[in-house]
């Protein structure tokens, strides 16, 4: 069985290998990878038919620097998809390239079987591309607990919710299993903060210095204070530029264990917006959200329809953590609101409340992973059958 893959930065790699090592384990016949991948992917089997991490860009500003190749490369992966005809197609995530993709390959071909796993964001702005996801997939498998509902409401595709593969960490669910036994953690004496600036380059470069001001603040105002700052190998070096110039520097530490270890341990973090505040929150550590979008992204800043941009908003259904965008990242506002998160406050129990209550709406009765292999298997066979029956 043919499945090939279309996805374009490092997250849905992982959603893709995680994917196909439950298709080799349930599909009843073996399974030939084709497509995009990267790293994680290679390891299950795929050869990509060229470097994801050309397309892993973030902002509107650098897809249009960067619009001659990306064209390139988006044609170059429909004419290889033509020609291999695999029972099913399989996008991942980054919707401006992958749909594009699945839309030129229904044109091409309308019978294809393709299946989307992340839908856009459409709760947070643009809604419209739910319509746009809904004439180029049979289906989206989706990984928040409110997305289905969004896309029938704007005329996306069937859709189902699978679980985010968060929940198969296994540093999260010793951080929740050791919660359940002890219950809510209180703040230590010798506060630790959880200092989180992105993962990306334009992020770090737009926030590092709006945190350091606000680190030294808050030492200011806690002197027991200390900070931790996990920091991705490859961004590492500016990280390390931009705290040459902080006051007060916290301790730098590398890799998955010492980031979930700071996770445990920690009693607040400041975070840039993005999926690391989901992982926070399910993590119960209190925190404050800040962000600064690209000069292009901020002139188009209309487009954002949603209430919030924070993920554990969307989740609780109403501002469980505070957000602080542009003129609103403050750091003597930041420091005491962290202040107030770092000791046994009412602001500190509001948010761990909230995080009890998204840890029970994001649980599911089997790994996201073997899930959405489960269904992708099943609207394969119901293709291959003739049948008509929904997932």
């Amino acid at each position: 069985m043919k499945v090939a893959f279309v996805l374009g930065e490092e997250s849905a790699d992982r959603i893709g290998a995680d994917l196909l090592r439950h298709l080799h384990a349930r599909s009843s016949q073996p399974i030939e990878a084709i497509g995009l991948g990267g790293a994680a992917m290679r390891e299950e089997g795929l050869a990509s038919l060229f470097d994801i991490e050309e397309l892993s860009i973030i902002g509107i500003g650098a897809i249009l620097a960067r619009l001659p190749k990306l064209l390139g490369r988006l044609n170059q992966t429909v004419a290889f998809l033509r020609e291999a005809q695999p029972e099913v197609v399989v996008t991942i995530d980054s919707f401006t390239f992958t749909n594009r993709v699945a839309a030129k390959l229904r044109a091409a071909s309308p019978r294809s079987l393709i299946v989307n796993v992340v839908p856009p964001a459409i709760w947070a702005y643009r809604p419209e591309r739910a319509q746009k996801l809904s004439a180029a997939v049979d289906h989206t498998l989706c990984l928040f607990p409110f997305e289905p509902e969004a896309l029938a409401r704007h005329g996306g595709p069937p859709a189902s919710y699978v679980g985010h593969p968060i929940m198969s960490e296994p540093h999260l669910a010793r951080i929740m299993e050791r919660d359940a036994q002890a219950g809510p953690r209180s703040a230590a004496a010798e506060p630790t903060l959880l200092i989180l600036p992105g993962s990306r380059r334009g992020e770090i470069a737009r926030l590092m210095d709006d945190f350091g001001r606000t680190f030294a603040e808050l030492s200011a105002r806690m002197p027991q204070l200390r900070g931790v700052l996990p920091a991705v190998a490859r961004v590492r070096p500016l990280i390390e530029e931009k705290l040459a110039s902080w006051p007060v520097k916290p301790l730098v530490v590398d890799g998955e264990a010492a980031k979930w270890q700071a996770f445990a341990e920690a009693d607040a973090a400041l975070a840039a917006s993005g999926t690391v505040a989901l992982e926070l929150a399910l993590a119960a550590m209190p925190m404050a959200l800040a962000y600064r979008l690209d000069p292009v992204s901020y002139r188009l800043r209309q487009l954002m329809t949603g209430w919030t941009a924070a993920l554990p908003n969307f989740i609780a259904g109403h501002p469980l953590v505070p957000e602080h965008f542009h003129d609103m990242i403050q750091p003597e506002h930041l420091a005491r609101r962290l202040e107030r998160l770092m000791t046994d406050t009412p602001e500190r129990a509001a948010q761990m409340r909230g995080f009890e209550d998204i840890r029970r709406k994001m649980t599911v009765p089997e790994a996201p992973g073997a899930a959405a292999a489960r269904i992708i298997l099943d609207l394969a066979a119901r293709k291959k059958t003739g049948a008509e029956a929904p997932v």
